[in-house]
């Protein structure tokens, strides 16, 4: 019997998830491992319960965990904020000798991951993180740009911009809030340099850019881990930059200046007898503002596109390749929690064989992830297909779009 847990696995990117590895006949066996019991139950009587069941939860309670994931072929961690509950999670999956996969986008997190490398390999397992959008896809693009279309790779720069969902958890604020407020390394002239968002050196390097099917919009350094993943595993790379933004763009601008007005802390302040985290307040806060502020910006729904640009040289001709992953009607749940699915079933279909902890450059194969991505999302929010365009920009400056090669 082939068995995957799916811890929080009714989120916005968890539900996706969860209907990406139930789907078709790719495990026998799918636990929704969730605090909010009643809802986990719910979305596995909608899926299939004969297939789906429920389990509930304690993050905070990795003896919980523990207890929940037993048993299982694959676990697939979509609990957030990862900077929190990535590194202990991922630790009692390695003690409980079970592979493993998450979306993880904190890069704080992702380097604490990275040092577990030794733990897996020991225990024998493969940890693959960051299998999202971006990171994620984004990885997975560039590598085939790497290996199929350019004999040297000079630069990839990620673009991201999404928004528009029906709603957003509070780990989904705090992530936001979190690279706001984090030391962000760029890979730059072949160096690593350090900004931050909010400050001079972030902000001068915010750039507008044309986002496929969705306008043009600012976007500004993020600190997504593919900054210091691809340079390891991409030979004779100059650059590497992660840039984003979130729609609507007065929505995105009002969690900035919660944070520049010092709400981020996390240290409590007594308010009327009472003490309050400031970032707790910050988050309810707003929340509590989102609904407004999308209906300002007179959004209609979600919609989102994910930007890769790859430059390097073929046959010692300058060479650039854009891929752009846009849509109408989905968002960040579906552009993260598929790919996330689609890595899961690859590791346990045996076509990641890595041990250690890696992100998806180091193992996915390109071509595989889409296909089986394609068979998902047909029918669903995002089309019939995946969205992915392709432009080739020659020596000579003359564009042209590719057919869909993969």
């Amino acid at each position: 019997m082939s068995k995957i847990t799916v811890l929080g696995g009714c989120g916005a990117i968890g539900a996706w998830a969860t209907r990406t590895v139930a789907s078709g006949d790719y495990f026998d066996e799918v636990v929704i491992a969730e605090k909010r019991y009643d809802v986990a139950c719910a979305l596995a009587d909608e899926l299939n319960p004969a297939k789906v069941s429920a389990v509930e939860i304690d993050a905070d309670d990795i003896a919980s965990v523990k207890a929940a994931i037993a048993g299982s072929r694959v676990v697939l961690n979509c609990i957030g904020p990862y900077y929190r509950y990535g590194p202990p999670i991922l630790k009692a999956v390695i003690e409980s000798g079970i592979d493993y996969v998450d979306v993880c986008d904190d890069l704080d997190a992702t380097e604490k991951m990275l040092a577990m490398d030794e733990d897996a390999r020991k225990a024998g397992i493969s940890a693959l993180i960051g299998m999202g959008n971006s990171p994620g896809l984004a990885n997975v693009l560039a590598k085939y740009c790497a290996e199929t279309m350019l004999s040297e790779v000079e630069s990839v720069d990620i673009y991201h911009i999404h928004g528009g969902e029906p709603g957003e958890g509070g780990a989904v604020i705090k992530h936001r809030i979190h690279a706001m407020i984090s030391d962000i390394p760029l890979f730059v002239d072949g160096e690593f340099i350090q900004v931050r968002m909010l400050e001079e050196d972030g902000l001068a390097l915010a750039e507008d850019v044309d986002f496929r099917d969705v306008g043009t919009y600012r976007v500004y350094p993020y600190p997504h881990p593919e900054t210091i993943t691809l340079p390891r595993h991409m030979k004779g790379i100059r650059r590497v930059t992660n840039k984003g933004t979130v729609l609507p763009t007065n929505y995105f601008d009002f969690t900035m200046d919660t944070v520049r007005l010092g709400l981020a802390s996390e240290e409590p302040i007594a308010v009327q007898g009472c003490d309050v985290t400031p970032i707790e307040f910050e988050v309810a806060f707003i929340l509590s503002r989102r609904q407004g502020l999308l209906d300002k910006a007179a959004v209609k729904g979600p919609s989102g596109c994910l930007k890769v640009v790859v430059k390097g040289t073929n046959e010692g001709k300058d060479e650039t390749y854009i891929f752009s992953m846009s849509s109408s009607g989905a968002g960040a749940g579906e552009g993260t929690g598929i790919p996330g699915g689609v890595g899961a079933i690859m590791v346990s279909k045996g076509s990641i064989t890595l041990k250690g902890v890696f992100p998806p450059e180091a193992a996915v194969n390109p071509v595989e992830m889409i296909e089986i991505a394609g068979k998902i999302v047909k029918g669903t929010s995002v089309g019939d297909t995946v969205p992915i365009h392709i432009e080739h920009i020659d020596s000579e400056g003359r564009s042209e779009s590719i057919a869909f090669a993969f």
